[in-house]
């Protein structure tokens, strides 16, 4: 099993939003970075990811999402009408690819992202790095351990 961590505003889409969808499942569109794509594409089933909320007054990690289904074409790229549009992007040739999230839990607590940085074992964590915005990033086992261990105290 691999272990990620998947950013998203609150305010546009919450680990509570998830929870409340039917299923409590959503696809995870609208990826526009190359990189991020590319670990999107990488994802299997029944992998685990953070959902951590960015771009607000307490950014961090909210809760546990687990990946329900892999990689396909985001069709938001097609719509021209979608903010997510992209012309270079068709049906024939997909350039940008979405997985499908299922809300596993909420933590009991947020963990921010000033406690992460603040955790040594966490200094190495993509999230941390200077210059890293990416919205999908993988996130080894020792800071997977590590956040959820820092969310049962």
């Amino acid at each position: 099993m691999n272990y990620w961590l998947m950013k998203s505003e609150p305010q546009a889409f919450s680990i509570t939003d998830l929870k409340k969808r039917p299923q409590q499942t959503e696809h995870w569109d609208g990826v526009r970075n190359y990189q991020a794509r590319n670990f999107m594409r990488a994802m299997k089933k029944g992998d685990l990811a953070f959902f951590y909320h960015s771009s607000c007054e307490v950014p961090g990690v909210y809760g546990i999402v687990e990946i329900a289904h892999e990689a396909y074409p985001d069709d938001t790229a097609w719509d021209r009408k979608n903010s997510h549009y992209d012309p270079k992007s068709t049906p024939e040739e997909p350039r940008w690819y979405m997985v499908d999230v299922r809300f596993k839990r909420e933590l009991k607590h947020p963990i921010t992202l000033t406690q992460i940085k603040n955790q040594a074992a966490l200094k190495n964590m993509r999230l941390v790095q200077p210059g890293s915005r990416l919205s999908v990033m993988p996130v080894t086992a020792k800071e997977w351990d590590t956040i959820l261990k820092l969310s049962e105290e």
